[in-house]
This record gives structure tokens, sequence and C-alpha cells, in this order.
């Protein structure tokens, strides 16, 4: 069968046509080539960023809050930040500079380092000054140092946009300031109070629970102190109350104007106490119960639960955290040990987490001790992290 005869195409190529033809379709190919390399330099970029966010994710993952401590160290003071897992353990984080200084050593107060919100307030005893900074999860950003008012500020307190610091040096006096939307402190004019006496030699300040007074324990004195606070945000009338036992140290603060005050006794063995107290809206003080005894040595810290529950308090001289039942204020011991630091470890300041799941004890020996809380008001050990500086003061936690 012959074959079939070729047809003639109907156009045809020249030279000049065929070389036009192979330019057009190698520039057509380089140009597919670009934008499919383009894509994949994208979707690279993309890829790599979706990758640095999943490694910071979990670096983060796990953290559950936040404890601060003071370095409190003459050559500058810091705040010392630990991570906080879900499960209570610690680990240190990193320190920021309050742009002030410390004393080198304790100062037998509570409130030195204080949370509100999104602001942490610290004393920096040593330059008598106090520092804001705004806290955004694990990272600080210092937003002012300003002069506290007075000489060797201790404890610090905030309410809304309305702060006072306790300066314990000198004759002593409450000092007020303002925070700024930025979280800048200003200072309050015509604010600073004296305390009941020059020799007042103070413990923390406090303001009760809707801000309407403050309150103040006095170590020499044996008397709890307030203050009204008027709408301008000046203290009013001062009221004092002799304490239910002796040396009224530090206080958590309940609601309804409850405070939950340790009476360390001067530090004679087993002779410490608590006790609660009401402030009413006029700033008049008075004893709800105790003082109640554990048989314990030098209470001088004290926290509460959130629901207002359950009180701890660190005694210095025993090592060991006492646990109370608080309803309404009535006092029951319910573990002279609840949670024990060990002999020579000086428990003071305390906090509880947001959440009243935690309680974090800084102690003498440069520790830090870590306790869950049992829905009965029980406490667990979980960890006693070291290396802390010496001079560390203060504990807040979230």
């Amino acid at each position: 069968m012959p074959c079939p005869k070729i047809k003639k195409p109907f156009f045809s190529f020249n030279k000049t046509t065929i070389m036009k033809s192979i330019h057009s379709f190698m520039a057509a190919a380089t140009a597919v080539i670009f934008l499919v390399s383009c894509k994949k330099n994208t979707n690279d970029a993309a890829s790599e960023q979706q990758q640095t966010a999943k490694n910071i994710s979990s670096q983060q993952k796990g953290i559950a809050g936040y404890v601060y401590t003071l370095s409190n160290q003459t050559s500058g003071n810091s705040v010392l930040v630990y991570s906080r897992t879900a499960a209570g353990t610690l680990s240190y984080s990193t320190s920021y500079s309050t742009g002030g200084a410390g004393t080198g050593a304790g100062l037998g107060s509570q409130g030195a380092v204080v949370l509100s919100g999104d602001l942490l307030l610290a004393v920096n005893a040593g330059s008598n000054s106090i520092s804001s900074f705004a806290v955004s999860g694990g990272a600080l950003q210092w937003k002012s140092t300003i002069a506290s008012g007075g000489v060797t500020p201790k404890s610090i307190t905030v309410y809304d946009q309305l702060v006072y610091v306790l300066n314990a040096g000198g004759t002593g006096n409450v000092s007020g300031f303002t925070l700024d939307a930025e979280g800048i402190l200003h200072p309050l004019a015509n604010s600073t109070r004296p305390l009941s006496s020059t020799a007042a030699d103070p413990a923390q300040v406090s303001f009760i629970s809707d801000g309407s007074a403050i309150a103040i324990t006095e170590k020499a004195t044996n008397k709890i102190t307030t203050y009204t606070i008027n709408e301008q945000g000046l203290p009013g009338t001062m009221h004092t109350l002799p304490s239910a036992n002796a040396t009224p140290f530090g206080f958590a603060v309940g609601k309804d104007g409850l405070l939950f005050v340790s009476e360390a006794a001067g530090g004679a063995p087993g002779a410490s106490t608590v006790s609660s107290y009401m402030v009413n809206s006029s700033g008049v003080i008075s004893l709800i119960d105790g003082p109640v005894s554990a048989g314990q040595t030098a209470a001088c810290w004290v926290v509460v639960t959130n629901n207002g529950k359950y009180v701890y308090d660190s005694n210095t001289g025993s090592g060991t955290i006492t646990s109370f039942s608080a309803k309404a204020g009535d006092l029951d011991v319910l573990e002279a040990a609840a949670g024990v630091t060990g002999m020579g470890s000086s428990p003071s300041d305390a906090d509880l987490t947001n959440n009243s799941q935690f309680l974090y004890v800084r102690n003498g020996n440069r520790t830090i001790s870590a306790f869950s809380v049992d829905n009965d008001g029980g406490l667990d050990a979980i960890q006693t992290i070291t290396g802390l500086p010496a001079s560390a003061v203060g504990l807040a936690a979230k």
C-alpha cells in the first residue's frame, strides 16, 4: 500500500521567524522559572516565620506566671524575675535595673515589691526612691524612678492610680503619688503624713480593700495606724489601735475591710500570734479575733487566699509556715507547720499566685520555697531554688 502523501503546510518558517520564536519561548520560560522561584522563596520565608513563631511558642509553653523579688544591692537595685510553670516550679529568667539602689541588708518589712494589674512597683531603700514598671508577660519595661518623699522607703501600696509609700527612716512618714496612663509616678501634693510616733519602726503600708483608707503597722509602738483617704487621694483623719500582741509586723488585706496581722512578740520563742482586725469606712480600726497562737517564733509575713478562707504566716524564727482558717475574720489554726522551710532558713516575704494555687516564700538563706495550696488549705512542698543575693527583699507572684 503506498504511503500517504504528506501535504505541504499552508504556512512556512524562515530562519528569522524561527529565531524570534526561540527567543520568545526562552523569555517566557525564564519568566515562569522566576515566578516559580519567587513563589518558592516567599513560601520559604513564610515557613521560616511560622517556624520561628513555633519556636517562641515552644519556649514559652508551660509558663503560667512569674515571681519577682528585689536584689536590694547597694551597687544598684534590680527586679529579679523567675518564670513559673503550670506545675508551680520556678526558673530564674532575668533581671531589670530599677534605676535606684538598695541597702544591702534586710528591710524588716512587707510590700517592698508589689504587682497591680500590668504594673509593678518597687522601693529603692538605699537611694530614697521608688520605681514603676509596665509588665508584659515575663518582660518589664521601666517607666519611672522618683524620690519617695522621705527616707528609707520599705513598703509600697497601690489602689487604682493612687500609690502610697512607707518611709521608715528619719522621723518616718507615708507619702502619696499618682500613676499616669503610661505608668509613670508623680508626687501627690500635700499627701505626706507622719506616723503615730517619730520612732515607730513601721513595717508595712497597704490600702484596705475598697481604697477608703490605708493601714500601717508600727513595730516599736505596738500600734496599727490608719488614715482615711478622701476623693482627692489625700489622707484625712488618723486612727490608732494597740495591737493584740506585741510587734505587729506584716499583714494581708482581706475582703470588706479585714486585715490579718502577724505579731512577732519581740521574737520571744513560741510567742508569736496572728490577729484579725476590721477597718470601717471612717478609718476606725477594731479587733475581730486574736491573738491566735500556733506556738511558733517570729511570725512576720502574712498572706490570705482570694476567697478569704485561709491565711498563712511565715515564722522566721521557726522555719515554718502556719495555716489558719479565716472565715469572716474568725481565726483558727489549721496546721502549726503546714509548710517547712527548715531551721535557719528564716522564711520571710511571701505571696500567693493570682488564683491562690501556689504559695512562694523568700527565705533569709538565699532561697525561695514553693508550695501548692490544697482545697482544704494544706500546703505541699514543690521546690526550693537557690542563688538569691544575700540582700534580697520582697516577693510578688502572679
